[in-house]
């Protein structure tokens, strides 16, 4: 890898990946690439903290690859790759179990409480899985991390454990830093905009698939949640709904959102839904367009290209670690 600084981030290959991914996050990282070395991970350790259909796991890593490659991606300037192909992570996650996590650590983890709720038979990997992604960033020595607001506890956590292993065995390490991009960071769902646009919710009007149909997607939007005042106005607090649809169209059309407030002033959310239901659309069409123009078996190859590039970096910090603490 080159001299610039190192981004690492990732989605998992479960669900259905959305508008407010796109908008929160990978739309982000494609301007990234140019100013720093970025790495792109399909997470598909973190995926089977839950159980997974064997079949469309598979289908869903390639899907990920192939968003990341159709969202803009260039793998000539970022490196893409899938973490089980390197093992290291797993190796490293148990050795941060042993000697830097705490259970008191984890516990105060919120998403973790929020997915298993009073359910105490989910999977040991969903309670730790805070763990693994710590060592999914630490392996590569990593500067920078961009994530949404939900995943900040997770990169604190990150730089407890780093600190917490240096301090004890010597330096390994880098403390990475956390990149939080205020607009658009958390995109809300379409029929409650208290809630994050979530790939797991119980209603597809939730959210929009970058997958969906894009007649299907004007029809979400149509008949996403307003008000009742029929005022284009943004105002987080007391129009959060509006607000919401305000962010994504602002994100997909360029146009700020003061805007877009005197565009639609005095017209009502007719026009202002019908012309956002029309964007996003054209944005579907284009965008599937160049998902479907990718091969499996080159995503295939570039997952492969981007392993065999990580390896060795994800091995020599692994090989440092197990020194310091006496295992070589």
């Amino acid at each position: 890898m080159d001299n610039k600084k190192i981004i690492f981030s990732g989605v998992q290959p479960s669900g259905n990946i959305h508008l407010g991914n796109y908008l929160g996050a990978i739309k982000n990282w494609i301007k990234l690439q140019d100013e720093y070395q970025c790495l792109f991970c399909v997470v598909d350790y973190h995926a089977i903290t839950v159980k997974q259909d064997p079949k469309e796991l598979k289908k869903k890593i390639i899907e990920i690859a192939k968003i990341y490659l159709a969202s803009g991606i260039d793998p000539k300037k970022s490196v893409i790759f899938q973490q089980s192909q390197i093992s290291e992570h797993t190796e490293l996650t148990w050795m941060l179990n042993c000697v830097s996590a705490r259970m008191s650590d984890l516990n105060k983890m919120t998403q973790y409480k929020d997915k298993a709720g009073d359910n105490e038979n989910v999977s040991v990997g969903l309670f730790d899985y805070p763990v693994l992604m710590a060592s999914d960033i630490l392996l590569y020595q990593t500067d920078l991390v961009p994530v949404g607001e939900d995943q900040k506890q997770h990169i604190e956590l990150t730089r407890v454990l780093a600190k917490r292993f240096n301090n004890e065995y010597g330096k390994v390490f880098k403390i990475p830093e956390v990149v939080i991009k205020k607009e658009g960071a958390r995109i809300m769902g379409l029929d409650d905009a208290s809630k994050k646009m979530s790939k797991s919710a119980s209603s597809e009007f939730n959210y929009i698939a970058l997958l969906d149909d894009s007649d299907r997607a004007k029809k979400k939007i149509m008949k996403a949640v307003t008000d009742s005042e029929g005022v284009v106005k943004y105002d987080v607090k007391n129009k959060p709904e509006v607000s919401n649809l305000l962010t994504v169209y602002s994100l997909l059309s360029g146009y700020s959102v003061k805007d877009l407030e005197d565009k639609y002033k005095g017209s009502g959310y007719g026009d202002f839904k019908k012309d956002l239901a029309e964007l996003v659309a054209q944005f579907l069409i284009s965008f599937q367009e160049k998902y479907n123009n990718i091969k499996d078996e080159d995503v295939e190859k570039i997952l492969e290209k981007g392993a065999k590039e990580l390896k060795s970096v994800a091995n020599t910090t692994l090989n440092n670690a197990k020194e310091k603490i006496g295992l070589n």
